[in-house]
């Protein structure tokens, strides 16, 4: 398998693949047609291109993209006639109330993720310190809890009908990639074939993330609870930068012992992934088409 750099994310009855400083967003309309928009964003400044800091913008800027075009996807799937209506009328005021939208949401679901993945298992850890005395033990209890709790949310919304969907276009946008990435031509039939999982997965980053966490908490070294978890909080940006490091290295090598720590991440994708039709593939394929010359690509590494 080669590196290609492209990577995606599901959305709502679609799939947004992004190559470099370009993203592409593909959505399965009402009509059964298949909807495209290509976008360009503004390149990443030169601190952020260096080791360890590219991680911290990427993990930002990936949430940002990640919302907006989970809001666009949203808009084609479920905007009524009065709503389209609405923004023929007034477009710009529209687009002001969905950035003002998209930017509560932002913040909602950072603090509602600080508050389950980061307080909750911190909180729930000191139960135990009652009868451990242990500071290392408590800070492996935690990253236990925090791991347990990760699980549990990802099975507990994959039983949502719409959620469940979502996780088959994320199933699509990895055989896609992996179809590329492993030299064949990418075709559905192609893309069937394919496996669904892919170790540059965000369901990867997320637990590598918290296995970095057991570690670098292990340096906080205070009484004060309260500090304790505004350290845990002011860290985040740092542990997001060093995941991002080993999952960036994890994409690019087969060596065996990275293959042995990717393994979790990979794991955790039965849970996010499941297979996808053939509609959700063509979704996907013309995702990939839109923002990536993958024949170009494959000549250049398959020879």
């Amino acid at each position: 398998m080669k590196y290609s750099g492209i990577g995606g994310q599901a959305v709502m009855e679609g799939i947004m693949m992004r190559n470099q400083d370009v993203y592409s967003l593909s959505v399965r309309l009402a009509d059964g047609s298949i909807h495209t928009d290509v976008t360009h964003v503004k390149g990443t400044p030169a601190f952020f291109k260096l080791p360890f800091f590219r991680g911290m913008y990427a993990f930002f800027e990936s949430l940002v993209v990640g919302l907006k075009t989970l809001f666009a996807s949203a808009d084609f799937v479920e905007d009524d006639e009065e709503t389209k209506k609405k923004k023929e009328e007034n477009p710009e005021k529209e687009k002001k109330k969905e950035t003002v939208e998209m930017a509560g949401t932002l913040v909602f679901s950072l603090v509602l993720a600080l508050l389950i993945f980061l307080a909750l298992p911190f909180y729930l850890s000191k139960l135990f310190t009652a009868f451990i005395p242990s500071k290392t033990v408590i800070i492996l209890i935690e990253g236990i809890i925090r791991i347990l709790i990760l699980i549990a949310y990802m099975a507990v919304i994959a039983r949502m009908e719409d959620i469940k969907r979502v996780y088959m276009y994320h199933g699509a946008e990895h055989k896609c990639i992996n179809c590329v990435e492993h030299g064949l031509p990418l075709t559905v039939e192609n893309a069937r074939k394919s496996t669904r999982f892919h170790k540059r997965c965000g369901t990867s980053f997320l637990f590598i993330v918290v296995f970095i966490s057991v570690f670098v908490f292990a340096f906080i070294r205070t009484d004060s609870r309260i500090l304790q978890l505004l350290f845990r909080i002011a860290l985040m940006p740092v542990i997001a930068g060093i995941s991002y490091e080993f999952l960036r290295l994890g994409g690019r090598s087969d060596n065996a012992l990275i293959n042995f720590f990717a393994a979790p991440g990979l794991w955790l994708q039965h849970i996010t992934t499941k297979e996808p039709d053939d509609s959700m593939l063509e979704v996907g394929i013309a995702s990939v088409n839109a923002v990536f010359d993958w024949k170009k690509w494959q000549e250049e590494n398959f020879k």
